[in-house]
């Protein structure tokens, strides 16, 4: 039997592997259109502010929790409150990884579906109505939904099964520098379109006038949602880490090169929406429906078009491993001989779980809770009320089950990190971070700010 606890061969590949959790359709998909409806330029400033000042302080403790223990996301806060209450919150963050990833695998096989249209030129000489036409026949089909959605979980499974230095490092390592060329590449080309200074005012230019409680609400749901943190992903993925990795840096890193990514899929989409006349504010469909029709009317538009499906693929299948990650880790528990087994098993019990989701817009578009699909209930269930619940635990755990001499060990191990910036992340995570979480969650249940 092997019960050897396993790390990243190197800080790099502990970077990339976040990076590959943190950088996936929370940028690429979600940004962008929540942007769009939320003021743009205005938005990204409060979301660039909040991913610095609450997102990485939240980040910073989950990495120091992680390598402390070297344990998974549920035996991390049994090992250190054992008698506790707080020790739920290790369940609550696989829970909630085993929900997301019941519709996020949806997602992520119309990204497979559109990337096959792509290459076949299905989407080829299609105007913006025939597009949301076709994306509507797509997702309505439950055989191509509940196809696409099997074979992303089981290509997901395949690379978790493989382990954490030769399956999810390793496609890290490769995925991530690919994703950002590719994202380079797509915004140089579009930035030289008649309506890039047009899109660039309405993404850098803020308007303080649209800043108001609710786009300071979104922006905070973005930061958490695109740093992954909030379900303990960061501490599963930090008990691989060695005690010279600099966490402080490396949650910097991860915040500056997740700010990069939104920013450049902004910078890809904004430019050709006002060249073509589309509106910004489209919503969840901007990737799926109007991406196509902007790309139909540019040069090497199809060629541009299979690029971008391609690195959404990327993007959905590195959060796609971290989510199974999670889950695995926590009932391997250091017994690497049962991560095949149970790598499987999980994913084929995720797909089986996500059917519901993934015929929400087609046999049983009529099902609604409370007002809503089945796939957007399980959305709003694990992203609008377990999210912020498991990063509310965390900050009230961090500071009362761990001293603060063992967290500044922890903290400033592998860097020569001073005392001043030890105490400012400490008095963000054990005062402000609950605070604003309490704020979003709060108006999550009882909508204090309205919408």
């Amino acid at each position: 039997m092997t019960n050897t606890h396993v790390q990243w061969s190197s800080k790099l590949g502990f970077i990339y592997a976040t990076a590959g959790s943190a950088i996936g359709l929370g940028a690429i998909w979600k940004f962008p259109y929540i942007a769009g409806q939320s003021g743009g330029g205005a938005f990204f400033l409060v979301f660039l502010l909040l991913t610095l000042f609450l997102g990485v302080p939240l980040l910073i403790g989950e990495y120091v929790l992680g390598r402390h223990t070297g344990k998974d996301a549920i035996l991390t806060y049994q090992t250190l409150a054992p008698r506790s209450s707080f020790q739920l919150t290790g369940w609550l963050g696989v829970i909630c990884c085993f929900l997301i990833l019941s519709f996020y695998s949806v997602i992520g096989g119309w990204s497979l579906l559109y990337l096959g249209s792509s290459l076949t030129g299905q989407l080829s000489g299609l105007s913006l109505e025939e597009s949301q036409d076709y994306f509507g026949h797509l997702i309505a089909s439950p055989q191509l939904a509940l196809g696409a959605q099997l074979l992303f979980i089981l290509l997901t499974a395949f690379v978790v099964a493989r382990g954490v230095q030769k399956g999810i490092e390793r496609a890290s390592k490769w995925m991530i520098p690919s994703l950002l060329i590719l994202l380079v590449v797509l915004a140089i080309y579009s930035l030289n379109l008649d309506g890039a200074s047009t899109g660039l005012r309405y993404l850098l230019a803020p308007n303080f006038a649209a800043v108001d409680g609710e786009t300071i609400l979104f922006a905070l749901g973005q930061s958490f949602f695109a740093l992954s943190v909030g379900v303990s992903v960061m501490v599963t993925f930090s008990s691989y880490a060695s005690k010279e990795q600099n966490l402080p840096a490396s949650a910097m890193t991860l915040a500056l090169m997740n700010i990069f990514v939104a920013l450049l899929a902004g910078l890809v989409i904004f430019p050709g929406v006002f060249t073509f006349g589309f509106q910004p504010d489209e919503g969840p469909t901007l990737i799926f429906a109007v991406l196509p029709a902007i790309f139909e009317q540019m040069a090497f538009g199809q060629l541009l078009l299979i690029a971008f499906f391609l690195l959404f693929l990327f993007a959905a299948l590195s959060t796609a491993f971290s989510l199974l990650e999670i889950i695995v880790a926590a009932f391997v528990r250091g017994n690497q001989d049962k991560r095949k087994k149970a790598s499987w098993f999980f994913a084929i019990l995720i797909f089986i779980a996500g059917i519901p989701s993934a015929l929400s817009y087609g046999l049983l578009a009529d099902l609604e809770i409370y007002g809503r699909s089945f796939f957007d209930t399980v959305d709003y269930l694990a992203s609008n009320i377990l999210m912020p619940l498991g990063a509310l635990l965390i900050c009230l755990f961090i500071p009362r089950k761990i001293s603060k001499e063992t967290l500044w060990l922890e903290f400033r191990s592998g860097s020569n990190t001073g005392k001043r910036l030890f105490a400012l992340w400490y008095a963000l995570i054990k005062y402000v971070v609950p605070l604003a979480i309490c704020i979003v969650f709060i108006d999550q249940l009882f909508g204090l700010f309205g919408k």
